[in-house]
């Protein structure tokens, strides 16, 4: 099932019908509820399209309380990898950012960062791109997913000079990031369908 959440339309049913910018820590919070309510009603595996065209100003608090803590909520976090203290997502989903602008991109990429996370944005062309915290492994093993369309560990092996056991790992890490969807004993990449 594929989610599409508009932040602007979010923003006006929970905030104010007058804005159409995202700053404060308490708006974020309050937009942030919304896409949860939305998220409640979703069936177990649910790709979701936070779409940002038509927000105007993103600022660092609301980037952090909308992105960071959603993400924070249904990701595993880099420097969490394998932690017996993670929460366990409520449900298998799944995130593509859309209408991200560079405005946007400097206050989610600054969250992103501290926190360890990572996303996929759907670029103008309908490109995903990876923002946020990824290793050189991750990143090239992403890619490959991406290039690919669908792939399978030994596929990912030879792209970024591992053992398929080793690829096998890093794809299932890629995806407990929500960056990757696994299919049965395949991988493919959010935004470029199953």
């Amino acid at each position: 099932m594929i989610n599409h959440i508009d932040l602007g339309t979010v923003l006006r049913r929970t905030v104010c019908d007058l804005y159409s910018d995202l700053v404060t820590r308490p708006t974020g919070a309050a937009v942030r509820t919304g896409i949860e309510q939305q998220l409640a009603d979703a069936q177990e595996r649910t790709l979701t399209v936070i779409d940002f065209t038509h927000v105007g100003l993103l600022d660092y608090s609301c980037a952090d309380e909308i992105v960071a803590k959603l993400l924070v909520s249904y990701c595993e976090p880099a420097g969490e990898r394998g932690s017996a203290a993670r929460l366990v997502a409520p449900r298998d989903c799944y995130f593509l950012f859309k209408g991200v602008s560079d405005s946007h991109l400097d206050a989610i990429d600054a969250v992103l960062q501290r926190r360890g996370l990572a996303l996929v944005a759907q670029t103008d062309d309908g490109m995903p791109l990876l923002i946020g915290t990824v290793d050189d492994r991750e990143r090239r093993a992403w890619e490959a997913v991406t290039r690919l369309g669908r792939a399978l560990p030994a596929d990912i092996a030879g792209e970024v000079g591992l053992e398929e056991p080793q690829a096998e790992v890093l794809l299932n890490g890629l995806s407990r990031r929500r960056l990757i969807m696994r299919f049965d004993e395949s991988y493919v990449a959010v935004g470029t369908g199953p």
